[in-house]
């Protein structure tokens, strides 16, 4: 269980180390995306995003405040399937589909996490890590 926990919790600090360097990389397309949605002060709002995606991603990855790291893409990932991703009463099929992929997408992301923090209360319980900071399995 423990390999598959580093594995799994590696795989998800990856994905979100790419999108949160997604946010500075296509920054300019982000800000028009976030604008159209309604979202207030696009300008800063996409790369704090980014920063969080990036201290998640990193949390995870490297096993760091994981709990902390957790959280915070959490907090990411439930208001942004519901402010950006509202299929609901979108008219065209395809963007409503298109739409309701990425929101689906957000929600299995924050119960994967959820997941994770469980395994890591576990495996933190068992092996007697009590440093938030601490490399722990």
């Amino acid at each position: 269980m423990d390999a598959l926990y580093l594995i799994g919790r590696a795989i998800l600090g990856l994905y979100f180390l790419y999108s949160g360097a997604n946010h500075f990389r296509m920054r300019e397309g982000m800000v028009g995306y976030s604008k159209s949605m309604g979202v207030p002060a696009p300008e800063l709002a996409v790369p704090a995003t980014g920063l969080m995606l990036l201290f998640g991603g990193i949390s995870l990855l490297l096993g760091l405040w994981t709990v902390a790291g957790a959280a915070v893409l959490i907090i990411f990932l439930i208001p942004t399937a519901v402010l950006m991703h509202k299929f609901w009463g979108v008219a065209d099929a395809m963007m409503a589909a298109n739409q309701k992929a990425h929101f689906l997408k957000n929600i299995a992301l924050a119960s994967a996490l959820l997941a994770l923090l469980a395994a890591h209360e576990l495996l933190t319980a068992t092996t007697n890590a009590k440093a938030p900071f601490s490399i722990t399995p």
